[in-house]
C-alpha cells in the first residue's frame, strides 16, 4: 500500500490527511484518514519539519496494514549532503522502515540534486527527493501516477481532503 500524505493549517488546528492506493497507476483510493489536532508549532522558516512532522506521524498512526512507500508534499533532504528536510525527518520518525518520497511543486533555493518530472502538458516540473528508495526509481513511480495534469491524482485528493471544511 502507498500512502500520500499533507497538512493543513486553520484557526490554531493542523489538519492532516491520509490517502491510501495500492498501485502507482491506481486513480482510486483504497482508504483515506483525515486528523484534526492543534498546530503544534509556529512555522519558523528553516525548522517547517517542528509543524509538519506531528500531523503526519499522528495520521500514518492510523494505517493499519504495511507501506510500500509513503509520499509528502515537499522535499526529503534540502542538499545534496543528506540535510533532511521534513520527508527525512519522517523517515527518521518511521524507524527508517518505509521509503518516503517527497514531491515538491517548487524549487528549493539554490537546489541542484532533486529529480525533476514533467507531468501533463506542464512545463514546470515536480522536485522530487527520497529516502529509503533510489531517487530515480522514485521519480519514475511519480512520473507514472494516474492523472493527466502535472499534480497527480491522488496527491492533489490528499491536499483536498486536509482543505475540507468540515471535519
Amino acid at each position: 500500500m502507498i500512502a500520500g500524505v499533507d497538512v493543513n493549517y486553520r484557526d490554531g488546528r493542523a489538519t492532516a490527511a491520509c490517502v491510501l492506493f495500492a498501485d502507482w497507476s491506481d486513480g482510486e483510493l483504497s482508504g483515506r484518514f483525515v486528523s484534526t489536532l492543534p498546530t503544534p508549532a509556529s512555522y519558523q522558516p528553516g525548522m517547517f519539519y517542528r509543524r509538519e512532522l506531528l500531523p503526519l506521524t499522528v495520521i500514518l498512526e492510523k494505517v493499519t496494514g504495511p507501506l510500500d512507500a509513503v509520499i509528502i508534499d515537499g522535499y526529503v533532504w534540502l542538499d545534496d549532503r543528506g540535510k533532511p528536510g521534513l520527508g527525512g525527518y519522517l523517515y527518521r520518525a518511521l524507524k527508517e522502515s518505509v521509503p518516503v518520497i517527497g514531491v515538491a511543486k517548487s524549487r528549493f533555493r539554490g537546489e541542484t540534486f532533486a529529480g525533476r518530472v514533467f507531468r501533463g502538458r506542464s512545463n514546470r516540473p515536480l522536485y522530487i527527493t527520497a529516502a529509503g528508495i533510489n531517487q530515480e526509481e522514485a521519480a519514475d513511480h511519480i512520473g507514472s501516477m494516474h492523472g493527466p495534469h502535472r499534480i497527480p491524482t491522488m496527491l492533489r485528493e490528499v491536499d483536498r481532503l486536509c482543505r475540507e471544511v468540515d471535519q
